[in-house]
């Protein structure tokens, strides 16, 4: 699982730099289109991210579903006592 997390970071950091690239492009001059593809990468960045958070926690805690149903169960067990 920490290939994907690896794979997610490679993919925010390259991102980075190209947001890096285009706003310095930006400050030297406006353009429409790099405008468009900056705001695009910010939005790819922050969905990255949040993957990357989900995995994290996917990773230390387990799937969700098992989590959930060792919660009801521990809920039954103190129900019953």
């Amino acid at each position: 699982m920490r290939t994907r997390l690896n794979e997610i970071r490679a993919q925010i950091e390259k991102l980075t730099q190209r947001r890096a690239e285009i706003l310095r492009a930006l400050s030297e001059q406006h353009d429409r289109a790099l405008a468009a593809e900056r705001a695009q990468i910010e939005e790819r960045i922050a969905r990255l991210w949040e993957e990357y958070r989900i995995e994290r926690a996917r990773v230390r805690f387990g799937e969700r579903e098992a989590i959930i149903a060792r919660a009801r169960h521990e809920e039954r067990l103190e129900r019953a006592a």
